[in-house]
């Protein structure tokens, strides 16, 4: 597994006595998870693990925001539960195309961020993903971190080649 893939959802724990798993998604769009019936995804059971598992998903339905799925070889309540925590990964082949000004959440942090006047801010440090839109954790080298609304208003240009954001701050943003 390269840092080129994704993780889309964490299984939370085992639904039922057939093997179904109930995954917290971690992707905008947990109907995606139906897109992969049939296909080769990767578990990778603890953070620190050298190699994840590959592992068909075999079914999968989204109900209440909740993702259930079923995996191949899993039709049993124990064998569910060793994978209670893994986080579901896929490679980039499998990813959902972003639309113009969307992107990848992992290719933004980290990603150097400016003022208009080309004055450094710090870097984005965590995205919050609110119901409105995503909000952008600013660190600075030095001082407390600050929050930037993830829209036009405020977000100039993205420039992934130059892992630069320019960003228009307001009075008080900071």
């Amino acid at each position: 597994m390269n840092q080129n893939h994704f993780e889309i959802g964490i299984i939370t724990k085992p639904q039922g006595i057939k093997g179904e798993l109930r995954v917290l998604p971690t992707t905008d769009d947990p109907w995606r998870f139906e897109l992969l019936i049939g296909e080769e995804v990767l578990l990778r059971r603890e953070k620190t693990a050298a190699t994840p598992q590959s592992i068909k998903l075999t079914a999968a339905r989204v109900q209440k925001g909740m993702v259930y799925i079923k995996l191949d070889g899993v039709n049993d309540r124990n064998t569910a539960e060793t994978y209670t925590g893994a986080a579901i990964i896929i490679p980039p082949d499998l990813a959902l195309p972003l639309d113009d000004d969307e992107y990848y959440v992992r290719d933004l942090i980290g990603i150097e961020a400016e003022s208009e006047s080309g004055e450094p801010l710090g870097h984005i440090s965590r995205i919050i993903h609110t119901s409105a839109n995503d909000i952008y954790e600013i660190k600075p080298s030095e001082g407390k971190a600050f929050l930037v609304p993830a829209v036009k208003e405020f977000v100039q240009s993205v420039d992934l080649a130059q892992r630069k954001i320019i960003l228009r701050l307001i009075e008080g943003l900071r």
